[in-house]
């Protein structure tokens, strides 16, 4: 070939491909690599044949066939394959250049490859992909983090490939090194719990004797124009439900084993660690591990016999609440999750616009739907707003509909079902609307134990020890006695 390409992408599984196809779609020449040369040949031979996308089989030849500054997506399997991938580019760069990792890496190998990789001259920017294989075919929402440098680099090809909301291209810069993935990993962790609430109303309107037909109207209707809950889960839930195979409902033949790769287990790690309470996604990481032990969750099936009640409400009446319910919780888990996201801005040093992080899931996502456009409007209008709740739309909206999640956790726990995210989400409001709360409690035992100090509300910003026990033998310097 004589004319440079535009952009190269290395790794061809189903994501790479349609990333590629999304690129050519759009006028951008592409040069394409694979670990395997056979996978390449076959994408040559089958979808991008006619387009003009070119396919190596040794990386020097694919790097030289790039126009300069060389811009090289990878769409390989995060971790050690991103090394080793990065390692065998890197010989054939030069200073300017940009390598864009649009897997899911965890957002401190992020920090760690851009520190290297800038200070050899060589722009790195690590970019969150969601949408899975159809929002890389047709747009997916890209987080990229980065140097606005380097950014801008690529900004002209990715806001023409991502999605697009009203027109505006689901694609914005948001911050420096690990800041991409940090906010793909917090997207992520949103997702599993709006999983995880979908999954637990499934067992509710089953146990009310829905059938999977009513169940999916339920969600149909939950999914109508101009109602809350219309996003993308809650349509392709009503799909799931309806879908038949040789007239068999295949939803009651899937193995309740529930599968995760990683994303969501961080989100969790890193909220205990910025003493973050996001209990929803955690939660909901739980009930998949807990999915997990089928062995011994059928066995403790036999062992433990429930006294249940039975349903205290008309079915109309349970969708109707279950509707709030839902609509609750998922106000309560984005509030978790921007709380994250506010709170690593200050660990990490990170410049965070929340509005437009909200703006690019609107579309492309797995997470999209019309609420997120109320996210967006609610940063837009206080850039210091302290949470969502606060927000005088979600203010109102969990305020009216908090009763329906306190009546569908009820009936779920009176009748057996496991509600560990909807539960959760009652918990944190009921927590965060207490003036006064547990830990008064807490921090007197942990100061008449082991001596922790508690501060008194009578002398605010002082901390002392308290003899609470009593004790003849007390080895604390600061005493409260009286």
């Amino acid at each position: 070939m004589d004319k440079k390409t535009d952009i190269g992408l290395v790794g061809l599984a189903v994501m790479g491909q349609n990333l590629v196809l999304n690129l050519s779609d759009h006028g951008f020449s592409v040069s394409v690599f694979n670990r395997t040369f056979e996978k390449t040949k076959e994408f040559l031979d089958g979808g991008a044949k006619g387009r003009a996308i070119f396919g190596f089989e040794k990386m020097k030849d694919f790097v030289s066939s790039l126009s300069k500054p060389r811009k090289i997506i990878l769409l390989v399997k995060a971790g050690s394959a991103v090394t080793d991938t990065i390692n065998e580019i890197l010989p054939f760069l030069e200073k300017g250049d940009v390598i864009i990792d649009g897997g899911n890496s965890y957002f401190k190998d992020t920090q760690k490859r851009f520190n290297e990789l800038e200070g050899k001259g060589i722009h790195f920017i690590g970019m969150g992909v969601s949408g899975g294989e159809e929002g890389a075919r047709f747009g997916p929402s890209l987080m990229p983090g980065g140097t606005p440098e380097a950014y801008k680099m690529i900004e002209p090809m990715m806001t023409k490939v991502a999605a697009k909301f009203n027109n505006e291209p689901c694609v914005t810069y948001i911050g420096h090194d690990g800041a991409g993935h940090y906010t793909k990993m917090v997207h992520n962790g949103i997702e599993y719990g709006d999983i995880e609430i979908i999954a637990e109303s499934y067992e509710l309107l089953k146990a009310y004797g829905f059938s999977n037909q009513d169940m999916a109207a339920v969600f149909e209707g939950y999914n109508a124009p101009k109602k809350p809950l219309k996003s993308f889960l809650i349509e392709i839930m009503g799909k799931v439900l309806r879908f038949k195979e040789n007239g068999k409902e295949m939803i009651d033949f899937v193995n309740d084993v529930a599968g995760q790769k990683g994303t969501g287990k961080w989100t969790a790690q890193e909220a205990l660690d910025l003493s973050v309470d996001a209990g929803v996604i955690t939660q909901a990481v739980f009930a998949r591990c807990l999915s997990a032990n089928k062995a011994e969750r059928m066995k403790a099936s036999t062992l433990f016999k429930k006294v249940l009640d039975k349903p205290h409400h008309s079915k109309e009446e349970i969708i109707k609440k279950l509707e709030g319910a839902l609509y609750v919780a998922k106000i309560v888990s984005y509030t978790q999750g921007f709380i994250l996201l506010r709170d690593a801005a200050k660990a990490y040093s990170w410049i965070f616009d929340y509005g437009k992080i909200a703006a690019i899931w609107r579309q492309g996502c797995i997470i999209r739907s019309d609420f997120l456009d109320e996210i967006t409007k609610a940063f837009n209008q206080s850039k210091s707003l302290e949470s969502l709740m606060m927000a005088p739309f979600f203010q109102k909206a969990v305020q009216d509909h908090l009763k329906d999640l306190r009546d569908v956790v009820k009936e779920m726990t009176a009748m057996g079902i496991p509600a560990p995210c909807l539960s959760t989400a009652l918990a944190f409001v009921d927590g965060y609307t207490t003036p006064k709360g547990v830990g008064t409690v807490i921090q007197a035992l942990r100061d008449a134990f082991g001596s922790h100090q508690v501060e008194l509300t009578s002398k605010p910003g002082e901390y002392v020890h308290i003899n609470w026990l009593g004790s003849a033998f007390d080895v604390s310097s600061t005493h409260y006695n009286r």
